[in-house]
């Protein structure tokens, strides 16, 4: 079976694993107080052109999510998120256990826009029950979103200057965050996202990692005892040094970014191949995830083969489908897809 189901289903950068068996009997101290991690650090806030940026290390995508929300926010406030948004849609509605309302706007492409969001804080104070409800504190966006677009440098921008206005905080969850700042139509840069939100995610699980995520905050009301939210929510490692270590080994020599800049290569490939096949998108996605709406008939046939994520159905005989690629896809495999869908498409006809 040839995965596209995902882009985590790969180990890890096989950098990472040299380094983990060279430091295997190492003795280091725990829970992200080790050399690696502050290596690891001081490489991030010099990519991110922030040297006063605090950097933590945390085990995966859900709790840093939680982590970071329930760090921010009082138990009366609840986070504004695109109905679509991770957090709402695919974490067992963690954040909610956590007593923290999900906040959500329906949106077409999966980003929220300035505008909704001055919209929705305006109309919740203007309510002369707002107290009664739960009050709008923090705005979690995704780059890229669960459908794969991305937000431009000034949108970013106008979103946070809504935010700030408005006293919400900006939380950008980068689960996949290098695949959106490699992909051919991305302006932002990791400088812009730290100037322009006040706390962001770096993801490795999806990037080359074997776990783990890299936490950024700027803003300085929300780094104050942050590391007891990390223990307490069971984000912290003791052995702190093997995100460390994985970190400091994607961000040497540009590693992180030419990876990521693998995958948004194969995915434009895969995707204006299949445009030339007269396949339709369900959604203009620039970045690792592809929608295309295929066939059912087509669809039985590839999944003999291939493995592959179920978006949403289109009509009675089409569906919409998600394929990923990752820092690890072959093109090979790519290339072999590419043909079974046109030799399929052929015999549909």
């Amino acid at each position: 079976m040839i995965r596209f189901n995902s882009d985590y289903t790969e180990g890890c950068h096989t950098s990472i694993l040299e380094k983990l068996v060279e430091t295997n009997m190492e003795q280091t101290a725990g829970y992200g107080e080790d050399e690696y991690c502050g290596q690891a650090r001081e490489l991030i806030r010099k990519a991110c052109g922030d040297e006063r940026a605090d950097v933590h290390f945390l085990v995966g995508g859900t709790q840093t999510n939680v982590t970071v929300i329930s760090a921010a926010l009082k138990h009366y406030q609840g986070v504004i998120t695109a109905k679509t948004g991770h957090i709402n849609v695919h974490e067992t509605g963690a954040l909610e256990a956590c007593g923290h309302k999900c906040l959500c706007i329906e949106t077409p492409d999966g980003k929220l826009t300035a505008e909704q969001i001055a919209a929705y804080t305006d109309a919740h104070f203007a309510d002369e029950s707002f107290e009664h409800m739960v009050q709008p504190k923090m705005v979690y966006i995704s780059n890229p979103t669960e459908i794969g677009t991305i937000y431009k440098k000034a949108e970013l921008e106008a979103i946070y200057q809504v935010c700030k206005k408005r006293g919400l905080y900006l939380f950008m969850d980068g689960a996949r965050l290098g695949y959106g700042l490699m992909c051919k139509e991305n302006d932002l840069t990791l400088s812009d996202i730290t100037a322009n939100t006040d706390v962001f995610y770096i993801g490795g699980t999806k990037v080359g990692a074997l776990f783990g995520e890299a936490v950024v905050i700027r803003n300085e009301e929300l780094k104050k005892d942050f590391r007891y939210n990390i223990k307490q929510r069971g984000g912290m490692l003791a052995k702190g040094r093997l995100l460390g270590i994985q970190f400091l080994t994607l961000f040497e020599e540009n590693r992180y970014f030419d990876i990521s800049a693998h995958a948004a290569r194969l995915a434009e490939k895969l995707k204006d191949e299949l445009i030339k096949m007269g396949v339709k998108f369900y959604i203009n996605s620039p970045t690792n995830q592809q929608f295309p709406i295929l066939p059912d008939a087509v669809l039985a046939e590839l999944k003999k083969k291939y493995s592959f994520a179920y978006q949403e159905r289109m009509d009675e005989t089409h569906s919409a489908v998600r394929f990923c690629t990752c820092w690890a896809t072959k093109e090979e495999n790519v290339d072999m897809l590419l043909a079974d869908i046109q030799k399929l498409l052929k015999a549909d006809d």
